[in-house]
């Protein structure tokens, strides 16, 4: 199984991701990581991406997840998904793939944008990531007002995680 964490940039994607691979002892993967040099370059000077420029990261990530599958990998991976094509891609069609949203206002995520530092997504590009953003149905949906363990919790008794993890 591979987990998909969701969501705007500062919702939480990495810090619950790497929670939940570690309840779980999964490996992790970040998004970001996959981002070539001229993407990063873009948003960090405040630069939205679009399709295009999404185009060869999500394919990179596709690639990676398939490989994941292919050798019967456990894996959480965040990545922002916005779009429901972008997920799309992403699941393939796969069953081994679940998606998790973490929603919040954009207030609170606003806030936590602010107050992060040494990451190259900047604070002026959440409308547009909100603006981008179709929300998914059929996901599991976590407030993230939440402690990043207890939506590792939450997201784990939703999968029935705990006996699987156990073996």
């Amino acid at each position: 199984m591979i987990i998909i964490i969701m969501g705007v940039s500062g919702s939480g994607k990495t810090t619950v991701g790497q929670q939940l691979a570690d309840d779980l002892g999964w490996k992790y993967f970040d998004g970001d990581d996959f981002h070539s040099l001229k993407n990063i370059a873009k948003m960090s000077a405040g630069i939205p991406l679009n399709d295009d420029d999404r185009l060869l990261w999500l394919s990179q990530i596709s690639q990676h997840l398939k490989k994941l599958i292919k050798n019967h990998e456990n894996a959480v991976f965040s990545c922002s998904a916005l779009k429901k094509q972008h997920r799309r891609q992403l699941q393939d069609d796969s069953d081994a793939i679940k998606f998790v949203f973490l929603k919040g206002p954009k207030a609170l995520i606003k806030k936590r944008l602010e107050s992060r530092t040494g990451h190259f997504m900047s604070v002026d590009l959440l409308i547009s990531q909100f603006e981008t953003l179709e929300e998914p149905e059929n996901v599991l949906i976590v407030d993230i007002k939440q402690s990043p363990k207890k939506i590792s919790t939450v997201i784990q008794k939703y999968f029935d995680l705990f006996k699987k993890n156990q073996k």
